[in-house]
């Protein structure tokens, strides 16, 4: 990254994504040598995991945002794979319902917030609400919201008054108990359309793509602009956004998997303490076991 090594969007700052280098590998000397650390946080992450479960204190939401094909799945499959599913769900975002479309925008999302001891996955999220929306503002009719009948019709304090909205709504989940991570994964024009082009020519990727996909490209500038002034609005201290270089798929992981290990770290989970009570019933179900057969 030109001028900040830290992938980090401080609270306060302007997003400019020209800043951040798609391709930037940090100090990791090839794949092979980021690969064995996300080996080495995939297994710390386990063991934090089945104690974060088991305490039953607090709860971690893990939001993914990007431009299609940035590597949003493979991501979660990857990072996530030696989590207890038990502790864990994954919900993705699509084209919002007709109920869906009937309730507030944080509607569908709050209903799959995580319970204490879980980790939650959004692989897209609320934020669809200030980005797509942003570019197509046509698809805010089908919300029926009041005053507004056409696409023209959406002033700028709109979109600020829904950043205010999440920002506040990050605030209320993170002081009741749910840490807030929040992940973009920054991937290239070019980038995304090699890997178009790979899926394509990969039959057990043929249904990932869309025309409807291809299309959507000639908005990226727009979308760059959305991106920039929705992560530069709600990067707070409660809930900041992390910018992934997402070219390299394997510092991508990487990156995000030692994020994820170092924030479960900082929620200190443990087992819960035996009480006096506990070990009193633990003696009373030793002596019944060993009487019986």
């Amino acid at each position: 990254m030109k001028h900040d090594p830290a992938i980090i969007l401080k609270p306060g700052r302007t997003l400019r994504l020209k800043d951040f280098d798609p391709a930037y590998t940090g100090a990791y000397k090839d794949k092979k040598d980021a690969k064995e650390k996300l080996a080495g946080d995939i297994e710390k992450m386990a063991a934090l995991q089945d104690k974060f479960y088991a305490q039953n204190r607090s709860a971690l939401l893990i939001l993914f945002q990007a431009m299609d094909a940035a590597g949003k799945d493979s991501t979660i499959k990857h990072v996530m794979s030696g989590v207890n599913p038990q502790g864990c769900q994954v919900f993705s975002f699509k084209q919002p319902s007709a109920l869906e479309l009937n309730h507030d925008f944080l509607w569908r999302t709050t209903q799959c917030l995580p319970q204490r001891g879980m980790i939650g996955i959004f692989n897209r999220s609320y934020y669809e609400d200030v980005l797509v929306t942003r570019v197509h503002p046509e698809l805010l009719l089908k919300q029926n919201l009041p005053g507004i009948t056409e696409g023209k019709d959406v002033p700028g304090s709109f979109w600020e008054n829904r950043f205010s909205q999440i920002n506040n709504f990050e605030k209320m989940v993170s002081e009741n108990g749910t840490r807030v991570l929040k992940f973009f994964l920054h991937v290239s024009r070019h980038e995304q359309k090699k890997r178009f082009l790979e899926r394509i020519v990969n039959p057990e990727k043929n249904w990932k793509i869309t025309l409807a996909d291809v299309e959507e490209r000639a908005f990226w500038g727009r979308y760059e602009k959305a991106y920039e002034h929705a992560l530069t609005k709600t990067s707070t201290a409660a809930a900041p956004w992390y910018i992934i270089p997402a070219d390299n798929k394997w510092f991508m992981r990487t990156a995000v998997g030692d994020i994820i290990v170092r924030t479960l770290k900082e929620l200190k989970p443990a087992y819960p303490a035996l009480t006096g009570e506990k070990s009193a019933e633990l003696g009373r179900i030793k002596r019944r076991l060993a009487r019986g057969r």
